[in-house]
């Protein structure tokens, strides 16, 4: 599909409001494309004005904008990605990949209303979220039709990136933020914040060189640990240093807290791509990292060695689908049922220490399903396990042991 198939349609777009979206919009508009951007309210960090993106997208040349309130959707998908530890390769928590699926079902949802049947977004053919958009439409509404400007000939031809589009903007005195000299690019959202792009592809330059937007560097956190005390009740956390929480203040408190003492601030990841590209990415996720690392110690007394390693490929499973493009197949939905099982599991309360971005285990009370047992660990003469039952134990494995040896399948020799 190209910009001339569309002549005299209506589509929806989804707009963040920033400098692709006002180019898309506007380059759309004068092909004669009606336009009804849609953007989602997800606690954006960087944008304290939502309604100014209706402002600037209808500056921009589009017939209507509608704002979808999605924070509660997105809370409930990111306590899913807790539950289920499904962080991407260096402990990115997919932020970004999981926000792409809540904002397609919720665009998906006002296009149905509207009777609009084409999807458009502004994710390039480099990405990992045209994949995400387009298997999502593809997947919950499969009579959508899905463009993209990035991957039609006639927009790539007019803009070869940034500078390009700037310049687009500026003549057309559009309402943009960006500039040629912006040092990197944003994408946010409650859960996260993902920097990329300008110099931040130079390997050169450290993740310090972001300007966080959910706390600040673990260099520059307040200098004076502090102790926070999290419930779970059957894998969702209720309380915060005792305040009750739902699960969307649940985020937004963690943020908070987690954010000053720089947890989750600037994480740095060469990331391989869906599309078969390496990328450098910067992450932020405060109250991701802290509400994350407060579930795996709970998750750590709660499953016993089968039951961990049997979660541990689930977890896998589930980062890769996140990221890949995936959440709504069949595979990611099994893999959850099983997830669900061990979070009916995490109940109790954990203790965490923060101290310079870091979040350390301070201790634990009220766990109802927690299988250690302070007497059968002890090395002391106390407790239900006797050290001699191990000699019956360790003869069996020694049979296989000597076998082994006696076969010449053991390379060390003596």
């Amino acid at each position: 599909m190209n910009v001339t198939d569309l002549k005299g349609k209506t589509i929806a777009f989804a707009a963040s409001g920033g400098l692709d979206s006002c180019t898309a919009t506007r380059w759309l508009t004068d092909h004669g494309v009606n336009v009804v951007c849609c953007t989602v309210n997800f606690a954006q960090p960087d944008e304290k004005d939502l309604d100014a993106i209706g402002v600037r997208m209808r500056a921009s040349g589009a017939v209507d904008h509608v704002l979808i309130d999605g924070r509660a959707a997105l809370a409930d998908a990111g306590i899913k990605v807790i539950q289920a530890q499904a962080w991407y390769e260096g402990r990115y928590w997919n932020t970004t990949g999981i926000a792409r699926y809540v904002t397609a079902k919720a665009i998906l949802q006002e296009m149905k209303k509207r009777k609009i049947d084409i999807l458009s977004h502004g994710c390039t053919g480099r990405g990992n979220d045209q994949v995400r958009f387009q298997l999502a439409a593809n997947m919950l509404a499969p009579h959508v039709q899905v463009y993209a400007p990035w991957r039609d000939e006639a927009f790539l031809s007019q803009f070869g990136g940034r500078a390009q589009m700037i310049e687009f903007c500026a003549k057309r005195k559009l309402p943009i933020t960006a500039t040629k000299d912006s040092p990197y690019s944003t994408d946010a959202n409650m859960l996260g914040l993902t920097h990329e792009a300008g110099k931040l592809e130079s390997l050169e330059t450290p993740p310090s060189f972001i300007k966080p937007g959910m706390g600040v560097h673990a260099t520059a956190a307040r200098d004076t640990p502090e102790e926070v005390e999290i419930e779970f009740v059957h894998g969702v956390p209720t309380s915060i240093n005792g305040e009750k929480v739902n699960v969307l203040d649940s985020i937004l408190k963690a943020n908070s807290i987690g954010g000053p003492h720089g947890v989750g601030i600037a994480t740095h990841l060469v990331e391989n791509r869906f599309v078969g590209i390496k990328s450098r990415g910067v992450y932020e996720a405060p109250g991701m990292e802290l509400l994350g690392s407060a579930y795996s110690f709970l998750l750590e007394l709660v499953l016993d060695r089968r039951a961990r390693e049997l979660f541990d490929m689930l977890s896998r499973t589930v980062s890769k689908q996140i990221y890949q493009g995936f959440w709504y197949d069949p595979c990611t939905q099994m893999a959850l049922r099983g997830i669900e099982r061990s979070a009916e599991l995490v109940t109790g309360k954990v203790r965490v220490s923060l101290y310079r971005g870091t979040v350390r285990f301070a201790g634990a009370k009220d766990v109802p399903h927690s299988l250690y047992s302070e007497e059968n660990a002890s090395m002391e003469a106390i407790g239900v396990y006797n050290h001699a039952d191990s000699e019956g134990l360790l003869s069996i494995l020694g049979v296989s042991a000597k076998v082994l040896s006696r076969a010449n399948q053991v390379i060390e020799k003596l």
